[in-house]
């Protein structure tokens, strides 16, 4: 899906975006967010199904698609205010642990909002701090380091 949704990245998404992330797309399966990976290797798509039963951010990655419960924007945002400074983002997958810390063990932890995974799929639950990031960064609503490794997010 992403090689045949490929655009050139230009523009934000929102107007108060980093100036650094390029995303378009207004957030629809026919017409998702483009972005890139806080290294900015990697592009991929994510959009909103508020169909799903709880509502979800669908996100692709070549032919892996994963989702997180749609909440995890608001709820997020409202961690990183929270925490007040920068946040390690500590992607891992699902099967493996997660610093503590980090974006990432805040995505499944029993002391987050939901209770634990924010990730919708099983098998696939785990790179919470990978993905959902860059999408709070192109809305808006943080800033996320984009250096080759140990990248970090805070509220704006």
């Amino acid at each position: 899906m992403l090689n045949r949704q490929r655009r050139t990245l230009i523009g934000v998404a929102s107007k108060d975006a980093h100036p650094g992330i390029r995303s378009v797309g207004s957030g629809t399966q026919e017409d998702p967010w483009v972005l890139k990976t806080p290294s900015l290797t990697s592009d991929y798509l994510m959009y909103r199904d508020e169909t799903g039963d709880p509502p979800k951010i669908v996100c692709v990655v070549g032919k892996t698609t994963l989702g997180y419960q749609l909440r995890a924007i608001e709820d997020l945002h409202a961690k990183l205010k929270e925490h007040g400074d920068w946040m390690p983002l500590g992607s891992a997958d699902e099967q493996k642990p997660a610093k503590e810390g980090t974006v990432e063990a805040w995505g499944r932890s029993t002391e987050n909002p939901v209770g634990g995974w924010y990730g919708t799929k099983k098998g696939l639950r785990g790179r919470f701090g990978m993905y959902m990031p860059p999408l709070l960064e192109a809305l808006g609503l943080a800033e996320v380091e984009h250096n080759a490794r140990n990248n970090r997010m805070r509220a704006i």
